[in-house]
């Protein structure tokens, strides 16, 4: 088994030692040795800062993503947490794409003022029962 220490893993991974060693106190991934000072990792390190990346990038916590990480190192994935995430993705793009075409037709719109607009009117009339939530 080789050992690599925390610098030539933060060099191969692109993840910084002090998020390392941040990551080893939330749990998340573990040491299994040192050599000197410096902390030394088995090979899967790279395995589990991976599926840590791919956590973070759709948005789930630190927490979350422990507690999809076994202790013994495999992925222990709650599906249905997975399947809520992915719904609320899809709520995300869903606003985000009606926002998209509000601005597209507000900057085109032919109407001499915004105001004169209904689409526009009506893309106010929404944002603002937002705000008041």
């Amino acid at each position: 088994m080789a050992l690599i220490d925390i610098a030539e893993v933060a060099k191969r991974s692109g993840v910084p030692a002090s998020t390392l060693r941040f990551y080893e106190e939330r749990g998340l991934i573990r040491a299994i040795g040192r050599r000197g000072l410096r902390r030394t990792f088995d090979a899967d390190i790279f395995d589990r800062l991976s599926l840590i990346a791919l956590g973070r990038v759709a948005g789930f916590s630190l927490a979350e993503i422990g507690g999809m990480l076994g202790p013994d190192g495999a992925p222990a994935i709650d599906r249905a947490m997975l399947q809520a995430k992915a719904d609320g993705i899809d709520r995300t793009i869903r606003r985000l794409t009606a926002l998209r075409d509000g601005l597209r037709h507000a900057a085109d719109c032919p109407a001499p003022r915004h105001a004169d607009c209904p689409t526009f009117q009506r893309l106010r009339a929404v944002a603002a029962g937002r705000a008041r939530r």
